[in-house]
């Protein structure tokens, strides 16, 4: 077969997957290229990338996505790496920027300020350097890499994913391994085998990689933070979380996502 076009997103938390991929050595079958996550979804919606680990906001504006992994970048209450930031407690917010890396995150922290914080800040789409400008009552969500290390910066750090955890009881899937078509049943078990192996990896894996913060650990990131496995737990917080963004979300059957008419 021709080898699919895959995004993924390109930060820390996707490296233990891009491993498992280049140890199964499966650049026969695949063309990789690593994007921010908003690309990534840009990519899968517009046909140009076939496969792609894509923020889960994006399925419900994608024709046929079809969920065809076991795995993805998921959260068990705190993720570390998706936060609002800032110098006030967030009821004294006044405005708050949202990061233009990933439209889940914004998304949820929207359902967040809305059903469970109960607050009303005024919402800003972000620019490039938007982080230099969290002061006084305007906070941020900062999300990816460039989150690591702010908590030693700002007093209030508002964890999404530990906040999603608090209001439903449920994980939360931050992004998903996402195609625009039914994929052949053998490359779907041997592209689970590659990034189960990038999982079980992840000793060997922080050997290779440097911490990108001084007080960074990677050990405890990979297996605390971040929660690899798309079980039934993180299936019914996905499935909550896409009817909160379209009411006629009616489930995942087969691995395709379908909706109310």
């Amino acid at each position: 077969m021709e080898p699919l076009n895959v995004t993924a997103v390109s930060y820390l938390n996707t490296k233990p997957f891009l491993y498992g991929i280049f140890r199964k050595k499966m650049d026969h079958l695949i063309h990789l290229e690593l994007d921010i996550p908003s690309v990534c979804a840009q990519k899968l919606a517009s046909g140009e990338a076939d496969l792609g680990l894509v923020p889960v906001a994006v399925l419900p504006s994608l024709p046929t996505p079809y969920l065809i992994s076991d795995y993805c970048i998921g959260a068990v209450g705190a993720v570390k790496t998706v936060c609002v930031f800032s110098h006030v407690p967030i009821e004294k917010l006044t405005h708050l920027y949202l990061d233009y890396h990933s439209r889940t995150s914004v998304e949820l922290v929207q359902i967040l300020m809305r059903e469970y914080w109960k607050v009303a800040p005024e919402l800003i789409p972000a620019q490039p350097g938007f982080e230099q400008q969290v002061r006084g009552t305007h906070g941020a969500l900062i999300i990816g890499d460039r989150a690591i290390g702010l908590e030693e910066t700002y007093p209030y750090v508002y964890d999404l994913g530990q906040a999603w955890m608090d209001f439903t009881g449920l994980p939360f899937v931050f992004a998903a391994w996402v195609s625009n078509k039914p994929l052949d049943p053998e490359f779907i078990a041997e592209f689970n085998q590659a990034l189960l192996a990038g999982i079980e990896s992840i000793p060997q894996l922080i050997y290779l990689i440097p911490s990108p913060h001084p007080n960074f650990d990677l050990q405890t990131y990979f297996t605390r933070y971040i929660s690899y496995p798309l079980d039934g737990e993180k299936r019914k917080g996905l499935e909550l979380f896409l009817r909160y963004l379209d009411p006629r979300f009616a489930g995942v059957h087969d691995g395709m996502l379908a909706w109310k008419d």
